[in-house]
């Protein structure tokens, strides 16, 4: 086979990371028949044009959301992973527990999920969760605050003040992104400073629920480092590359679907 010229060779390396969102030095190296020092120049014009973002031993897509998109937009994005994340997530909780859950499609579907008869405490800013809910036999705690009509939420210092009197067990956050090098992030500096207060008054587990298209994004806050956050329930959709990486910074993946065994 003809070698390739390195603009070829940098088109390939895109063409790889738009399908699976993060490749390793050794495996781009095998793929284009170069070696890792010339992959790893090639991942370093790549990254200076903000295309990608390395990381130890090769690199992740970057792609950016710098605003938060319209509640009903996001709705109708991957409804059916949202649906099975969502109850895969509400299993996890249990009798006497005091939840913490923000704002967000995914979020919404976990409530959506929650057993009626429940015997719980679920805080939340999700407006859009408490109007869907219905007639349900457990608490659900509406935070006060400041209209997001593009989220479908609350927040602000009344939300602020509110968490601050409480501790849950366990909280489920959503995000926009998430990337080992840019960690969970979200385009809202509100929402993002109410779930860093979720995360830090929460006693136990905190877990991220995000579809697999979310691997890779990142918006321009960041609420947690990529360890910050103990497990990510998630779809089969997202790659085995990109659930050894999380693995390897001590996140726990539960695709949904799939059955993990020793779950607690």
């Amino acid at each position: 086979m003809k070698p390739l010229i390195p603009a070829q060779r940098r088109d390939r390396i895109q063409e790889y990371l738009i399908r699976n969102k993060i490749a390793t030095n050794t495996m781009l190296s095998t793929l284009l028949d170069v070696s890792e020092a010339t992959i790893r120049r090639d991942l370093e014009l790549l990254e200076e044009e903000g295309f990608l973002e390395r990381t130890h031993g090769g690199a992740v897509l970057r792609v950016s959301i710098p605003v938060e998109p319209e509640y009903l937009l996001r709705a109708q994005r991957h409804t059916e992973e949202k649906q099975v994340i969502g109850a895969r997530a509400a299993e996890l909780i249990e009798d006497g527990d005091i939840i913490f859950i923000n704002s967000g499609t995914t979020t919404t579907e976990v409530i959506r999920n929650i057993r009626h008869n429940a015997d719980v405490i679920v805080v939340t800013n999700n407006l859009s969760a408490a109007l869907e809910v219905g007639k349900v036999s457990y608490q659900l705690v509406m935070l006060g605050g400041n209209f997001q009509h593009k989220s479908n939420s609350v927040a602000g210092r009344f939300t602020y003040d509110n968490i601050n009197t409480l501790y849950a067990t366990k909280s489920f956050i959503g995000v926009d992104g998430f990337n080992i090098k840019y960690g969970w992030t979200v385009p809202s500096n509100a929402e993002a400073e109410v779930i860093r207060l979720m995360m830090a008054r929460t006693l136990g587990p905190v877990m991220a629920v995000a579809d697999h298209s979310k691997w890779g994004n990142v918006a321009n806050f960041e609420v947690a480092r990529i360890e910050q956050i103990h497990r990510l329930i998630t779809d089969e959709g997202l790659n085995e590359q990109a659930c050894a990486a999380l693995a390897g910074r001590a996140v726990e993946v539960i695709q949904a679907g799939k059955p993990n065994p020793g779950l607690s």
